[in-house]
């Protein structure tokens, strides 16, 4: 599971920037359209959670505890909650929460071995 939590970690701190970039992108053409949508303010929460994620999956690869696990499902999970509850025209989003969704439950998968 290190060698998981190490990628898992890299690709969300690398994600973030890609979910960032498109979150302020829908923001802006929510604020055009003027409909009042939410999902460039909901990707950046999902961002910032996938960057926090990120790095404490590499920060606590190689704990034997299971507060790191913990916190990753947490993170995780609740990005994926942010996500699937606040896209719009951000049709991306979906994609990133999918993504929390498989870190999470790999996350708990860690959490049950130890």
């Amino acid at each position: 599971m290190k060698t998981w939590k190490l990628v898992s970690g890299i690709l969300s701190i690398v994600l973030f920037l890609v979910v960032a970039f498109q979150s302020c992108a829908a923001g802006v053409v929510d604020a055009i359209a003027g409909q009042g949508g939410t999902s460039g303010g909901a990707g950046i929460l999902v961002g910032i959670l996938m960057l926090s994620g990120g790095i404490v999956s590499i920060s606590t690869r190689s704990s034997g505890k299971k507060g790191g696990d913990i916190a990753l499902i947490v993170l995780y999970g609740l990005a994926a909650l942010i996500g699937f509850a606040g896209y719009g025209v951000y049709k991306d989003l979906v994609i990133w929460s999918i993504w929390c969704i498989v870190c999470a439950a790999l996350a708990l998968v860690s959490l049950r071995k130890k």
